[in-house]
């Protein structure tokens, strides 16, 4: 009993080995939720920056909507003039002042590293069946070699039952010689 009892370990192995690869490397394990979390929160900061961004924007568009003292700025910084103002060109210095807006960051959310599903079952099965090999060849070894020492200290089992049954078929005269000793006659004998 004992002995078949202890072929199950290999399989609770096997089902505890699949379970804590899933649970720590799995597609929804431990180590993947890091990683999602990780991503979460690098969105979250880049979504605060471009409401932030939006709201300078907006602050800006309502500028230029209603204050034409904005506009007159914003005219000048793209080279405009009112009539009585005249400006002062000097060549090579026309690139060195910039008034684009901050549009923000585009960030992409990468996809987190795990153990395939698959990978983890082929996992747990290997160590599953090696284990259960390791049990089951030295008891198969050690049940093989019971077995040829069994029978070189045992002497074959004798005639059976079926071997008088013939023997009293072809010999006519076989019950009556087994009566009168009371044991069949050997072998070779011809009574």
């Amino acid at each position: 009993m004992m002995g078949s009892v202890k072929y199950l370990i290999p399989i609770w192995v096997g089902i505890c080995v699949y379970t804590l690869f899933s649970v720590v490397r799995g597609p929804v394990g431990l180590s993947a939720y890091k990683q999602l979390s990780r991503e979460y929160d690098k969105l979250s900061e880049n979504m605060e920056s471009l409401k932030r961004i939006n709201k300078e924007l907006e602050t800006t568009k309502n500028a230029l909507m209603y204050d034409k003292e904005t506009i007159a700025i914003y005219a000048r910084d793209l080279g405009y003039s009112t009539g009585n103002e005249r400006f002062i060109r000097i060549v090579g210095l026309e690139g060195t002042r910039k008034s684009h807006a901050e549009v923000g960051e585009l960030i992409t959310a990468v996809e987190p590293r795990y153990v395939s599903d698959i990978t983890i079952k082929i996992i747990a099965f290997s160590i599953g069946a090696g284990l259960f090999l390791c049990m089951w060849i030295p008891d198969f070894l050690e049940n093989k070699q019971n077995r040829r020492r069994h029978k070189k200290t045992h002497k074959p089992v004798s005639e059976g039952p079926w071997e008088t049954a013939r023997q009293a078929e072809e010999d006519p005269f076989y019950r009556r010689k087994q009566h009168s000793s009371g044991y069949p006659p050997p072998p070779g004998s011809h009574f």
